[in-house]
């Protein structure tokens, strides 16, 4: 196929890095269900924060990419050496002509789980690729499709919600789109503030770094803050890839909820994309057990589906289950410490528990 970036390589499996594929990206435009976790920007976001190895199994034929499952080796001394397909990202599934093509790619990523001394291999989404394999954990995914119609688009929002929006309108704040460094770092104050009232550390700030550097300066995403009087008070992390949106980390201080900014940061992504012919706005995984987050998705007039994970383990030489470890005994404790010992924490331990 001439012009193919799969013809640089002979029929077969390969493991590629994407940071040293020349136009990595134009490999994803052979696959209508790539998305924004495939790119090699989001791999530098990983690797350049934590140290993971990227290790994208991919499969040619006649000289096209028939097949890629993008892999990052964590190498961890405190949880063990295993690959996720991927660190911090809701869902990756495997991109394919079919379930048959998968398959071989599949029984090499496992056979390469057994030589590099993986504790399991882990999928992210792909039921359809899956076969009879069960699900290790399971969660809600809520999609949008986009309408160029703005009015058409509000009206399919819930009553509720569109309330909110106006009320967040009529309440003097401002909405910023920014790529830059200094709203990420107001994005991430909001963030510490969130994170600490659900019991969760929050990120390094290197993470959110990484992804001005790597992502938003690559005009890949935006950051979106709701500001009243110019201080932040509700922000939003969204990436893009073709013509897809993905909503992957929102913020807000807890003060301010009664201006409902949170409804204005998420409306003005959504008609944003949408005016830019973007076609889906994807809302990330929610837990089975999170019903408000569950209902504030659905409240936009998203699709629901159930994004499956997939966990083989390499002793037990089968797929097993595991526990959405999302809430827990933990959330207690990570709510009562104090701010600056959360973040040395989530400085610490993200980068062990992937």
């Amino acid at each position: 196929m001439v012009n193919s970036p799969g013809s640089a390589f002979p029929d077969g499996v390969h493991i590629l890095n994407p940071l040293e594929v020349a136009d990595w990206d134009a490999t994803l435009g052979q696959f209508a269900a790539a998305t924004f976790f495939h790119t090699a920007a989001w791999a530098r976001v990983l690797h350049g924060t934590y140290g993971y190895q990227p290790l994208y199994f991919t499969e040619v034929a006649s000289g096209r990419f028939v097949s890629l499952l993008p892999v990052m080796e964590i190498d961890s001394w405190l949880t063990g050496r295993r690959g996720i397909s991927l660190p911090f990202t809701d869902e990756c599934a495997p991109l394919g002509d079919d379930a048959v093509s998968f398959q071989h790619l599949l029984e090499q990523i496992l056979v390469q789980a057994g030589k590099r001394g993986w504790k399991y291999w882990e999928g992210r989404g792909g039921r359809s690729f899956m076969g009879d394999a069960p699900a290790s954990t399971s969660f809600y995914g809520h999609r949008l499709v986009l309408l160029a119609d703005e009015a058409a688009l509000f009206a399919r929002v819930d009553s509720s919600v569109r309330r909110a929006v106006r009320k967040a309108e009529q309440s003097g704040l401002s909405i910023e789109f920014s790529q830059e460094m200094a709203a990420v770092r107001d994005f991430h104050v909001l963030l510490g503030k969130t994170r600490q009232r659900h019991g969760v550390p929050v990120q390094p700030f290197d993470f959110f770094a990484n992804i001005q550097r790597h992502v938003l300066a690559e005009k890949q995403g935006w950051v979106v803050l709701a500001r009243q009087g110019g201080i932040p008070v509700a922000g939003a992390v969204f990436f893009h890839f073709g013509r897809g949106a993905i909503y992957k980390f929102g913020a807000s201080d807890e003060a301010f909820q009664h201006l409902r900014a949170n409804n204005l940061v998420m409306w003005s992504a959504i008609k944003r994309y949408a005016s830019e012919g973007f076609t889906s706005f994807d809302f990330g995984r929610t837990s089975l057990d999170n019903e408000g987050l569950r209902r504030f998705k659905l409240g936009w007039g998203t699709q629901e589906n159930l994004v499956e994970y997939f966990r083989h383990d390499s002793k037990a030489g089968r797929f097993v289950t595991a526990r959405d470890e999302s809430s827990g005994w933990h959330n207690h404790v990570f709510r009562r410490m104090p701010r600056f010992l959360s973040r040395f924490v989530g400085r610490v331990l993200y980068k062990h528990i992937a």
